[in-house]
């Protein structure tokens, strides 16, 4: 029984390490997001059309890096950091 209780324990907090290490995550890619993408995108990253530009929302971090490394209007996006996509990608996946 101690043992269960222990591994449910474990568990939890790998849990709550990892939520807490998304959160920030997030939080990071928002601030990259507000510096980087907004203007573009829209605050809430649904495109602008006017502008021709698509939804960003939910985006995975190889979406992101694809279209940094191939498009020519996101030359100004490729000194982003790897970690910096990953992060980038964490907070639009917050988006809904």
């Amino acid at each position: 029984m101690k043992r269960a209780l222990s591994a449910i324990a474990v568990v939890a907090v790998i849990c709550l390490v990892g939520s807490l290490a998304f959160a920030q995550d997030a939080a990071n890619g928002e601030k990259t997001f507000k510096a980087k993408c907004v203007a573009c995108h829209g605050a809430d990253a649904a495109g602008k059309p006017a502008m021709k530009s698509p939804s960003i929302k939910g985006k995975t971090a190889d979406d992101i890096q694809k279209v940094i490394s191939t498009s020519a209007k996101h030359a100004s996006l490729k000194s982003l950091k790897a970690d910096e996509v990953k992060e980038l990608a964490a907070y639009l996946a917050t988006l809904k």
